[in-house]
Order: structure tokens, then sequence, then C-alpha cells
């Protein structure tokens, strides 16, 4: 697949690991690269969703149009799709959504 980065410090993060373990620490910033290329290596979104693994799926409510991929137990890699590339939109702690 195609992928996009919505920002330069999101490229930046993947392009060099010390940047994404200094702003997500090891063990994130480490799931962060690897789950960019799962995704560069899927030949379609069917198949990056059939990787149960990753747990992708839809996001609801004022997040509708975002889809979501574990990164770990309290992140998450958002994204959005656009025609066929996907866009990263952010890595994203979502320990305050369970009220941890």
């Amino acid at each position: 697949m195609e992928i996009e980065f919505r920002t330069s410090t999101l490229r930046k993060q993947y392009q060099l690991s010390d940047l994404a373990f200094r702003a997500y620490g090891e063990q994130v910033g480490r799931k962060y690269i690897q789950r960019i290329n799962i995704i560069k290596h899927a030949k379609d979104f069917e198949e990056l969703k059939s990787i149960r693994a990753l747990r992708c799926h839809p996001l609801k409510g004022d997040r509708k149009g975002y889809w979501a991929i574990k990164l770990t137990g309290f992140y998450r890699l958002i994204f959005t799709l656009k025609e066929k590339n996907l866009e990263i939109v952010k890595v994203e702690e979502i320990s305050k959504h369970y009220d941890d």
C-alpha cells in the first residue's frame, strides 16, 4: 500500500528510529516503525484488516472516517484512507479514553 504522512515529524519518526523512541518511548516507537512496514507490504486494505494482531478498526462518533491500529496496550496508530493511499495521522495514547 502507498503511505502518506500527515506531518513531516511522523515521516521522520518512521525514517529515524531514535526520533520515534524519543517521542514515544522505545516500545511504542519500535511498534510504530513495525506497523508502518506491515502497512507498506500489504497489497491492499482488505489484507491489512485481515491481520488479526493489528486489531484494525474504524473509529466512531466525531472520529468517523478514521481508523486505528493497535501499537501497544494503550497506544494506537490513527489513519485515514484516501482512495488507494493510507494517510498516517498520529500516534495516540488512549489510556485516558478508558479512564485508567
